[in-house]
């Protein structure tokens, strides 16, 4: 397993845009005018990536407290499915429904938004305050497959408390690490 870290995107960076039909509920779809003056945690998962699997049970419920909090939380999985057709649309109604969700898990087919987010692995979290601009960017928790570390999601648990509290953004953000982004064949981004 290939560690890629997060790019770490620019704080005070606008949300993209992005409409992606969510694959836990039948002609769904999630959108950025959805979440209109509501702040926004957006994860790049999937379901076969051992770094999710290792964090998904704690992941899957700081998603719905935070959602329940108020908090558009919406779950992306961009990777190439003939690949990997374990990240296809009903692999990943069936992963929701086992952990939980109680937010969309959207399938990115074109990758595009995985592009226009500057997402590069899984696990990568972006969270956005009320008027849409980027103040986290980093890791769940220190917690990686094999690395004794407790699974706590503490960052990002941090990072979403502060923008309820209306408090600045953690200072210390570190890169998440996962398995990079399936992408489908010549569409590789050029994030250099």
């Amino acid at each position: 397993m290939v560690a890629t870290e997060s790019l770490m995107q620019t704080l005070g960076t606008s949300v993209p845009q992005f409409s992606l039909p969510d694959v836990t509920q039948i002609d769904a779809k999630a959108s950025l005018p959805d979440y209109q003056g509501k702040p926004l945690l957006i994860m790049f998962i999937c379901n076969h990536c051992p770094f999710v699997i290792h964090i998904i049970s704690q992941l899957s419920s700081i998603a719905n407290e935070y959602h329940d909090k108020g908090f558009g939380v919406v779950a992306i999985s961009s990777n190439d499915v003939e690949t990997y057709p374990q990240d296809g649309p009903v692999p990943m109604r069936k992963f929701a429904a086992q952990y939980g969700f109680s937010f969309p898990y959207c399938y990115d087919s074109s990758q595009q938004v995985a592009k226009n987010f500057g997402a590069a692995c899984t696990p990568d979290f972006f969270v956005y305050d009320a008027d849409h601009e980027l103040v986290y960017r980093g890791q769940f928790d220190a917690s990686r497959p094999g690395n004794n570390e407790l699974v706590t999601g503490i960052d990002l648990r941090s990072a979403l408390q502060a923008v309820l509290d209306g408090a600045a953004p953690l200072q210390n953000q570190l890169p998440s690490i996962g398995c990079n982004i399936k992408w489908l064949a010549g569409n590789e981004p050029d994030y250099s």
